[in-house]
């Protein structure tokens, strides 16, 4: 059964660069705000998109060549436009890194993807110096505050790049595989411009909307729902550099923020804001929830919190984000929605890959013009991902019901949505086993109320050695960002493995929650 969109078409998708979908904008809305912080100025489309052009220019004549990549590590910040599209005009690839990276983390994406510029937020320049003897090809290092002051001493104009929308990348995001360490996903112009404009056909964002950005702009979601939806049709965004409900609440109400999107921990810690009552929520349109599951009872206590009605959707990385919303009007507990424009779906077998039918549990499958181009010098997993015929292959286990709404019911793939945050097992599994006491060690996802998910550890300790519980995981959180860090480890005497010694990670899930039930 293929599961069609009850959106209305958009093809022909034109074959344009993310810039000049974005540039109508900046023209039609010159002297208005397009980004406030939240706690700073205010700066207009003309202002940003001047400064982004200018900035293209800047980095064009200090060498940056088409198809290079430019690293940003910051936190939301109006300045994180400026540089995000001043390397789309310089014809370069943006590559986006959480500001809660360690070093580690840091140099294994900017070394991969060959980076040759970054901009970092200053107090983050002192980690980027600190690993750049070990990264060749880093040639120049900015602090993401100053592109005012570089845009300002270029040229107006930035050299025309010839550019192929369908081939040439407009990002490189990393999304974290259920083996090894996270892996660049290749978004072209064309990727993204077509997410965009399937995004804002759904009629939950206009020109008239004011959107709250504490959605991190590193993450696809915020990169594309927020940073660029919002420019693309004129919404003023009020950034936030990180989510704080009692400040969220006083924004919502000092600035009327009509569009409210979250991941469900966010939605959660808001509902559970003591006096919320002394916040004026009534501007508030609805409250849009993605990037994790949205469990029924927190979208009720979120939508009576905030008085507006609460929706979900459906995306990955590697769809651009955007694949699935519940239309404002039409919203179903527990799903994601329908097929958002020219996207269409099937759910197939666990075992040979057979469509199935309504109310049947398999695979959830994706065909539409978001789909990456693939991983990053990574053919054998883009040929596992991406089927020959061009569906996505989700790694989600889903169902559909009769009117082609889509329930996520479990993961065939094994990461940890922690707060909406992917955490590979894998990753921490090699980690831990660096540690000089662990013999042999297990990650996996154990529910958690306020997170969703977090990252349980069995470790199997060498003969003849001790370590503490507590010092295995602060020695593993010196090593990982934040949300990264495992929250509850237990020893073990052997990790359970198949026969070709992959960790069965499902057999010490289902321990987990016998343990619960018990």
């Amino acid at each position: 059964m293929i599961v069609h969109s009850p959106w209305f078409s958009l093809e022909p998708y034109p074959h344009i660069s993310l810039t000049d979908l974005m540039e109508p904008s900046a023209r039609r809305f010159q002297e208005k705000p397009a980004f406030i912080a939240a706690e700073g100025p205010e700066y207009t489309f003309g202002h940003v998109w001047e400064a982004s052009r200018r900035l293209g220019r800047f980095l064009q004549d200090n060498g940056l060549q088409k198809g290079d990549r430019v690293a940003i590590l910051s936190a939301n910040a109006p300045e994180y436009f400026v540089a995000f599209y001043g390397t789309l005009f310089a014809g370069g690839v943006v590559t986006t890194l959480s500001p809660l990276y360690k070093e580690r983390e840091i140099l294994h994406q900017m070394e991969d993807c060959e980076a040759s510029t970054v901009f970092a937020m200053r107090q983050l320049l002192p980690q980027v110096q600190s690993i750049r003897e070990h990264l060749p090809t880093l040639r120049h290092i900015h602090a993401i505050e100053d592109v005012w002051n570089l845009s300002a001493e270029a040229p107006p104009e930035p050299q025309p790049v010839n550019l192929n929308p369908d081939v040439d990348l407009a990002a490189l995001p990393y999304s974290s595989g259920t083996t090894g360490l996270p892996k660049g996903v290749m978004l072209t112009h064309y990727n993204l411009t077509s997410n965009v404009r399937q995004t804002l056909a759904t009629g939950l964002t206009d020109s008239y909307a004011v959107l709250l950005d504490f959605l991190p702009f590193f993450h696809i979601y915020g990169m594309t729902v927020l940073m660029a939806c919002g420019f693309a049709i004129g919404a003023t965004q009020v950034v936030m550099s990180r989510f704080d409900p009692a400040l969220c609440l006083d924004l919502i109400q000092r600035h009327r923020i009509t569009n409210l999107f979250v991941a469900p921990p966010a939605l959660l810690a808001l509902a559970n804001v003591t006096e919320i009552d002394r916040y004026d929520r009534s501007s508030l349109q609805f409250a849009f929830s993605g990037a994790a599951p949205l469990p029924p009872e927190v979208a009720q206590q979120g939508g009576r919190a905030l008085g507006c009605t609460v929706l979900q959707g459906y995306g990955m990385t590697e769809t651009s984000p955007v694949t699935n919303v519940s239309p404002l009007h039409r919203v179903k507990d527990a799903a994601v929605g329908p097929p958002i424009a020219d996207t269409i779906e099937k759910i197939v077998s666990l075992e040979d890959d057979r469509e199935l039918g309504v109310g049947e549990t398999g695979e959830l499958l994706i065909h539409g013009p978001q789909i990456m181009r693939g991983y990053w010098n990574r053919p054998e997993e883009t040929a596992d991902t991406i089927t020959q015929d061009g569906w996505i292959r989700t790694g989600d286990i889903a169902q559909f019901d009769e009117d082609g709404y889509v329930y996520i019911v479990d993961r065939k793939k094994e990461l940890i949505k922690y707060k909406g945050y992917q955490v590979p097992p894998a990753e921490l599994e090699a980690l831990l086993m660096e540690h000089p006491a662990v013999a042999d060690a297990a990650v996996i996802p154990k529910p958690d109320r306020e997170g969703g998910e977090i990252p349980k550890a069995f470790v199997v300790l060498k003969p003849n050695d001790e370590a503490p519980a507590d010092e295995i995981m602060a020695w593993l959180a010196e090593r990982v960002a934040p949300y990264k860090k495992v929250r509850e480890l237990e020893f073990v005497d052997a990790i359970p493995k198949s026969l070709s010694g992959k960790i069965l990670r499902r057999e010490l899930v289902e321990q987990e929650r016998a343990k619960g039930d018990g």
